[in-house]
């Protein structure tokens, strides 16, 4: 069993103290965004969860505390979201030369192959066009090559609520994705970095392009030299190739304001759950309501025993 940590918000930067007492006291409680009543209750054993899969834009208040969670006995992987965007459209998140300075630190700790570079969304503007994309691309792989082996990227995605929070935002036009898509195909060709798409549903391959998605079983295989089993993916949205994950996270709790962000429907409503949040409570930005149903979740391992397990190191 995966937990995510988290595809809703961004736990690493701005919730690490309410993680480390939940690792510490072994249990987290999740609310289902789909059905709000439905609360499930994981056990956090690293003997039950394969691996804690986090997902930052900023992990640099976390790293103090990645020696500790490795001390308890879990296995971690890191994606680390890295644009070349300003203040303009990420105004929480801070420069792309102090974030590629944290990722060197974390993929030090945890080694690179446990650790993927994000480029995601690509997005254009007028400020930020394909010649900008593949300009900042190709520096971002001079400077991340001795820390990063993968690099994950997608195109934006127009969700519905984008119409108000980035009206100008248009679709990436066919044309200028071909261009992009060669651009940062031979950039990280020339610097060693294998290059996936996320949720896209083109074939790239002839560019050296893999489709598989990011989190997956030839991933996790090779990050931990462990043997999985064949595991369905589960998409989270068209495109998407992503093994099933827990996420103990939650949706309009993140304060970064990104402004093509899908986790975040009310800047208002962020705020307040960020400014309210308890570190003690066993759920992220909530406690138990009268009439939610907690039950167990399953929690089945994906890795073979270990009198099956290959070394693949």
């Amino acid at each position: 069993m995966l937990v995510s940590a988290s595809g809703r918000t961004d736990i690493p930067h701005y919730y690490g103290e309410w993680l480390m007492r939940r690792l510490k006291e072994g249990w987290v409680l999740s609310r289902n965004p789909l059905f709000p009543e439905k609360v499930s209750r994981l056990r956090l054993d690293p003997d039950l969860v394969d691996a804690l899969i986090f997902c930052s834009k900023d992990p640099s208040p976390m790293l103090g505390n990645i020696e500790r969670i490795l001390g308890m006995g879990f296995r971690i992987f890191f994606f680390v979201t890295i644009t070349s965007y300003g203040s303009d459209i990420e105004p929480g998140v801070p420069p792309w030369r102090e974030a590629a300075g944290t990722f060197a630190r974390l993929s030090a700790l945890l080694g690179k192959e446990r650790i993927c570079w994000r480029y995601d969304p690509v997005l254009l503007t007028p400020k930020y066009t394909v010649e900008h994309h593949a300009l900042a691309f190709e520096e971002m792989c001079s400077v991340l090559e001795p820390y990063a082996s993968s690099c994950v990227f997608s195109f934006v995605q127009m969700y519905r609520k984008l119409a108000y929070a980035f009206p100008s935002l248009r679709p990436v036009p066919e044309a200028d994705k071909l261009i992009m898509l060669r651009s940062f195909s031979y950039s990280a060709a020339r610097h060693g970095i294998q290059l996936r798409t996320c949720a896209e549903t083109g074939d790239y391959a002839s560019l050296g392009i893999a489709r598989s998605g990011c989190v997956t079983v030839p991933l996790l295989e090779k990050a931990f030299g462990i043997r999985m089993r064949r595991v369905q993916p589960r998409p989270m949205r068209e495109g998407c190739q992503c093994l099933p994950m827990h996420d103990i996270g939650a949706y309009d709790a993140c304060p970064s304001g990104c402004r093509y962000c899908y986790a975040t429907s009310s800047k208002t409503a962020t705020l307040r759950n960020y400014a309210e949040h308890n570190p003690d409570s066993p759920m992220l930005n909530d406690s138990l309501r009268k009439g939610d149903i907690v039950t167990e979740a399953v929690q089945r391992s994906f890795f073979l025993p270990r009198d099956g397990q290959l070394s693949l190191l």
